[in-house]
């Protein structure tokens, strides 16, 4: 379901920005912690991460939700590393909740990136923050649980999934990762289109632009070969560098942008084209790729930059999980 022109342009008569536009083909989603861009935005879904809510909760506007969930522990009688953990977890989930009163969609909440070769403690992060949010009287249905795509995480992804708690694969960078997603049959991947570019930029010092980005051609062919083989799994481009990435996606299932991108579109009236298309893709040149534990470890192994860009984004979004951690740990004296 494409989303409809803001009202603000449909009342003031002007021409359709490319944001607008986008939004007849793809679903866009706020990829932030900032409750204001939302708003002005109007994205249907809405993103985070613990690199995204360390930024966000160190601005004076966001350190209440940081007090209410420090607040909610103190004096419990655990253990300094058990508050630090409920505080985290309760914060994450203050941050979704209140994202769920902005937007009409569904939050993405990110498991601990630390946890990323562990399926049961993927498991457990994912059900904890489920019952978080159940108590606060959201339903499952508006959660997704973000969680990397390592063979480890996906496999808890499908036993989630069995368990009705729809899951967000992160951290993707190869068609084998998606393969093996659309298998365990988890509810939406997100390909990191600019971590893709920035590999290929800085191995080949070349400047890649509009459909030669290849960023832009692994969300193509992960398109291509889920609406070929008739995978539900919707497919989000993620990490974007520049708007002409995003134009070139248009018609992807949904692609959440940065409040920046969200901006300098909103601001560009220049037309744009839809650029993937269900039923084109379903004539897509693509073999079926069959896929076990080893096969799946071999071909991600070949795969340099996907092999690269995964650890360094576990590596990248567990260091910020520690420094939220530690701004719990000053704020609990």
């Amino acid at each position: 379901m494409a989303q409809t022109p803001s009202s603000e342009s449909r009342q003031t008569g002007q021409q359709t920005s490319r944001l607008d536009q986008l939004k007849q083909y793809t679903k866009v989603v706020a990829d932030t912690g900032d409750f204001s861009a939302m708003k002005q935005y109007e994205p249907l879904d809405a993103t985070t991460n613990p690199s995204l809510i360390l930024k966000a909760v160190q601005k004076e506007e966001y350190q209440s939700l940081l007090k209410k969930a420090i607040e909610a522990h103190r004096g419990s009688g655990e253990t300094d590393a058990e508050k630090v953990d409920h505080i985290m977890g309760e914060l994450l989930v203050l941050f979704g909740t209140e994202i769920l009163n902005i937007i009409p969609g569904r939050v993405s909440t990110e498991t601990d990136a630390r946890f990323s070769f562990d399926t049961a403690k993927i498991i457990e992060d994912g059900r904890r923050f489920i019952r978080l949010y159940e108590e606060k009287g959201i339903p499952r249905d508006r959660i997704l649980i973000k969680i990397a795509s390592t063979w480890e995480g996906i496999r808890a992804a499908e036993r989630l999934e069995k368990e009705g708690i729809h899951c967000n694969l992160t951290l993707l960078f190869s068609l084998v990762q998606a393969v093996a997603c659309a298998e365990a049959k988890v509810r939406l991947i997100s390909p990191f289109v600019g971590r893709i570019y920035d590999w290929y930029k800085k191995s080949t010092g070349k400047e890649y632009v509009g459909a030669e980005d290849p960023g832009v051609q692994s969300v193509g062919t992960i398109y291509a070969y889920y609406k070929k083989f008739g995978y539900e799994t919707e497919v989000m481009g993620a990490s974007f560098r520049n708007s002409g990435q995003i134009v070139e996606l248009a018609g992807c299932d949904l692609l959440t942008i940065s409040p920046e991108l969200l901006e300098e579109l909103n601001n560009n009236h220049d037309p744009i084209e839809r650029k993937l298309d269900p039923e084109a893709a379903k004539a897509a040149d693509v073999n079926r790729i069959e896929l076990d534990e080893s096969t799946f470890r071999y071909q991600l192994n070949e795969d340099a930059m996907a092999t690269e860009k995964t650890a360094e984004g576990i590596r990248n979004f567990a260091a910020d999980a520690g420094k939220l951690e530690d701004m719990i740990r000053a704020n609990l004296v």
